[in-house]
C-alpha cells in the first residue's frame, strides 16, 4: 500500500500511462511467466510509458470472492517486483466483467484503480441489453466511483447507433485501446469522442510479447499528440 501511495504522490503531473493492460504474471489470459511480465515492461519503457496500471481480468462467476481475488493478484505483482524491483511502478485494478448484480458484489469497490475513485467495466461482446447500463450506474451511485468503460469502440459491431448513444450517456470515462487507430471506422469513432469532448484515457490492452503485445509506437505514429497529452487525469 505504502508503494502504491507513493506513486500516486508522484503522479501529480501527467504521465504517459497505460491504463489497461494485463502484465500480471499468471492470473487471467494475460502474460504467461514473470519473464514474458518483464519484457513487456521493457517494451513499454522503450515507447515511453511512465505509468502501468495492471488489470487483470475480474470475473464474478469464476472467482470465489473479490478478497480471494486481490489475494491472487497480489502474489502475482510481488513476484514481479522481487523478480526485479525497478519494474515496480505499477499500480494495481481490475478489468472487471459487467455481470447481472456485479453491483451487489460485496466488496467491489476495491477493485477499483490504486486508491482511485475510478474502476475498469467491461461490457461483454453481445447485443446492447439496458440491465449493463443499470448495473454500471448502480456501482457509480452505489459506491461513488466513477466507471471507465473498456475499449468502448470494440462494441460498434453489436450496438446500433441509437445503443451506443445511450452508452456514451453514461457519466464515465471512456477508454480506448491503441489499435483502435488501426481501422478506419473505429478511429474515426474515437476521434469523435475525443473531439466533442468526452472523457477518456489510453491503454494497450497488452496479454503478451506476441499478437497482443505492448503497442504504444503505434499510437504515438498514428494518433495527433494533443489527443495523447489530453487524456483525463486520473490520478490528479
Amino acid at each position: 500500500m505504502v508503494h502504491q501511495l507513493r506513486l500516486l504522490r508522484k503522479a501529480q503531473r501527467k504521465m504517459l500511462t497505460d491504463h489497461h493492460c494485463h502484465i500480471l504474471p499468471k492470473i487471467d489470459d494475460g502474460s504467461d511467466s514473470v519473464e514474458t511480465s518483464l519484457k513487456m515492461i521493457r517494451t513499454m519503457r522503450e515507447q515511453g510509458v511512465e505509468r502501468i496500471v495492471a488489470t487483470p481480468h475480474f470475473y464474478a462467476h469464476r472467482e470465489r470472492g473479490v478478497n480471494a481475488y486481490l489475494e491472487k493478484r497480489q502474489q502475482a505483482y510481488d513476484k514481479l517486483v522481487k523478480e526485479d524491483p525497478t519494474n515496480g511502478d505499477i499500480l494495481l485494478g481490475a478489468e472487471v466483467a459487467v455481470e447481472h448484480g456485479i453491483s451487489k458484489l460485496p466488496d467491489i469497490e476495491k477493485l477499483r484503480i490504486a486508491d482511485t475513485k475510478y474502476i475498469l467495466l467491461e461490457f461483454e461482446y453481445a447485443a446492447f441489453s439496458k440491465w449493463m447500463l443499470e448495473e454500471v450506474n448502480d456501482i457509480a451511485y452505489e459506491y461513488g466511483l466513477v466507471p471507465v468503460l473498456a475499449h468502448i469502440h470494440r462494441y460498434l459491431e453489436y450496438y446500433s447507433r441509437s445503443e451506443m448513444e445511450e452508452v456514451l450517456k453514461t457519466e464515465a470515462v471512456f477508454q480506448f485501446n491503441n489499435e483502435a487507430f488501426e481501422s478506419f471506422k473505429e478511429k474515426r469513432f474515437v476521434k469523435s469522442l475525443i473531439k466533442e469532448g468526452y472523457p477518456y484515457v489510453f491503454g494497450s490492452d497488452a496479454h503478451s510479447m506476441g499478437s497482443r503485445k505492448p503497442n504504444w509506437d503505434v499510437l504515438k505514429k498514428k494518433a495527433k499528440p494533443e489527443f495523447i497529452s489530453g487524456v483525463e487525469d486520473i490520478f490528479g
